[in-house]
């Protein structure tokens, strides 16, 4: 039952007036967050921050979230490894981490936690390829998918319902 109701918000937000620019803008954000091994942080703050400001869609950017946390734990071996390499083995990064760290603001975004530094590096890696991979998405769900959904039987009769009915009168008084 959790599943269908995911799935059932993720349909509403494709079918919904947002451009596929704000869909993938938001959820790009919303992995961006989630990855983050911890919310509070200076850098998640500032991510909410272009959340409110940026005109994204926030319902996909707590979809994303809300899988990205999951997808979070699976990864945060490699997240550590990365972060690691890049925190302790790379020797030329040494005194950038160090004034970094001795600079008044930056400690706060706890980017020298290996995980934190690692999960950080991997969200902008995929930040681009997610971006346009969820645009192309919901471009050809609305293009090819979204009519073949819309004449499944099962859709039909489920529109055809009385309470479908009476709920898309009440949705339309309280828009």
């Amino acid at each position: 039952m959790f599943i269908l109701q995911y799935i059932s918000k993720l349909i509403k937000i494709l079918r919904s007036g947002a451009s596929p620019a704000q869909i993938a803008g938001g959820f790009i954000l919303g992995m961006m967050i989630g990855l983050s091994p911890s919310f509070f942080t200076l850098t998640n703050l500032f991510l909410v921050l272009l959340l409110i400001i940026l005109n994204v869609n926030l319902a996909t950017a707590i979809f994303s979230y809300a899988i990205f946390s999951g997808v979070a734990y699976l990864l945060d071996p490699v997240s550590h490894s990365l972060g690691y390499q890049l925190l302790v083995k790379t020797e030329g990064l040494r005194s950038l981490w160090t004034s970094l760290y001795n600079s008044p603001l930056v400690p706060f975004t706890r980017f020298n936690n290996t995980v934190v530094m690692g999960s950080f590096v991997i969200s902008l890696i995929l930040l681009i390829p997610m971006y346009f991979l969820i645009k192309y998405a919901v471009i050809q769900y609305r293009k090819k998918l979204e009519p073949k959904v819309q004449n499944l039987k099962f859709i039909k009769l489920l529109k055809s319902n009385q309470i479908y009915q009476l709920y898309e009168r009440i949705k339309l008084i309280g828009e």
